[in-house]
């Protein structure tokens, strides 16, 4: 693996972590002072991290210029298909099977940095990573002759 990719996965890694934080911070919050089962904890925890993660990520990691609203319905493509199975999923697992909300939260956010770096990397960004500094070059030297 090159050096710039292992990098790039390093971002991502960190900014994943930091978006799991919001996620395991705002799942913990509704599934402990409102009462509601699994599935709506799960869902508005997930929704936050993603909007967090998506912004961090195209904007430091990928470093894309690509045009925002493709990149979020390719995004919003993927959750669409992880997050229902994710959600029945983990809704099974605890409201069936009575196991641990916190540890199928757990598993969901393994599953979903795994599948969703390799994802956004070779999907959503593969074209247009770093666009964005090639972009501020170009607008710093408008006819690519430098000071």
């Amino acid at each position: 693996m090159k050096t710039k990719e292992f990098l790039r996965f390093i971002k991502f890694a960190l900014f994943s972590i930091s978006a799991g934080l919001i996620e395991i911070g705002s799942f913990t919050l509704l599934n402990e002072l409102t009462g509601m089962s699994y599935w709506p904890c799960y869902l508005i925890a997930l929704l936050l991290s993603v909007l967090w993660n998506f912004t961090l990520n195209r904007k430091f990691t990928f470093q894309s210029a690509a045009n925002v609203p493709v990149a979020m319905l390719k995004v919003l493509a993927y959750y669409a298909v992880f997050t229902p199975l994710s959600t029945i999923f983990g809704n099974y697992l605890t409201e069936t099977l009575g196991w641990n909300e916190y540890l199928v939260t757990a598993i969901n956010m393994i599953l979903n940095f795994v599948t969703e770096f390799l994802y956004q990397r070779y999907f959503v960004f593969g074209k247009s990573i770093d666009t964005a500094k090639k972009e501020k070059k170009e607008l710093e030297e408008p006819d690519g002759e430098g000071e």
